[in-house]
C-alpha cells in the first residue's frame, strides 16, 4: 500500500515553528505510526528566509508539483514585515489549494496561513478562523473573502482545517495526521512523542 502523502508549502517569510510541527509529526508517523506519512515542502524560491532568519531549500519545484501524489497540502503561516504575503498571495498558490479543494484533499492552515486559503475563494460561506489578535484585523481580511469566521482556537470544515497562531500549530498537525490516518495511529505517534 502507497504511503499518504503530505505537500508542505513555504512562503517567504513563514514561520519555522508553525512548519516544524508538520515535519515533526508527519516524520514521527513515518517512523513509528501504525501507518507511515510522509511529507515533501515546496515553495516558489530555491531558497526561502523564514520569519527568524532561518533559511531552508524546498525538496520539490513548484512547477514539478502533480497534486494526485497528495493527499493534503499543508502551509504555514508567517510575518506580513518578513515577506509572507508575496508568495502566500502569489496566483500560483491560490491556484493549487483551488485544486486541492476541487479533488476534497485535506488542507491545513495554520494562523495566517488561513488568508491565502480564503483568498483562493474556497471559504466562501465556509467556516474558518486565523490569527484573533491586532485588533482582528486578519479576522476582517478573512470574513471579506466570504468565510464565517469563527471564534474558536481551530476550525475544521469538511476538508480544510484552519486555526488561529502558533499555539495550535501542534493540534493542527496532529488532527491533519488524525484525519489522514486514524485516532490510534495519532496515538502512537503521540506516545513515541511523549505527549502522553
Amino acid at each position: 500500500m502507497k504511503n499518504k502523502k503530505v505537500l508542505l508549502f513555504l512562503a517567504q517569510g513563514f514561520e519555522e515553528y508553525e512548519a516544524s510541527v508538520f515535519t515533526d509529526v508527519i516524520g514521527w508517523s513515518r517512523v513509528y505510526g501504525k501507518e507511515p506519512v510522509d511529507l515533501v515542502t515546496t515553495g516558489l524560491r530555491p531558497e526561502i528566509k523564514c520569519t527568524w532568519n532561518f533559511t531552508v531549500r524546498p525538496e520539490l519545484e513548484f512547477e514539478k508539483i502533480m497534486v494526485h501524489d497528495f493527499d493534503a497540502l499543508a502551509i504555514a503561516g508567517g510575518f506580513e514585515k518578513a515577506g509572507f504575503y508575496e508568495d502566500a498571495y502569489d496566483e500560483r498558490l491560490l491556484n493549487l489549494i483551488r485544486k486541492f479543494d476541487r479533488e476534497g484533499k485535506i488542507i491545513a492552515a495554520i494562523c495566517v496561513s488561513a488568508l491565502p486559503v480564503g483568498k483562493s475563494g474556497v471559504l466562501k460561506g465556509r467556516k474558518a478562523t486565523t490569527y484573533d489578535l491586532l485588533g482582528g484585523v486578519r479576522k476582517k481580511q478573512l470574513a471579506d473573502f466570504g468565510a464565517i469566521v469563527q471564534d474558536q482556537r481551530i476550525v475544521v470544515d469538511k476538508n480544510i482545517i484552519t486555526s488561529t497562531g502558533p499555539a495550535t500549530a501542534l493540534d493542527v498537525a496532529f488532527h491533519l495526521l488524525e484525519m489522514l490516518t486514524d485516532k490510534e495511529n495519532v496515538a502512537e505517534v503521540k506516545k513515541y512523542m511523549r505527549f502522553i
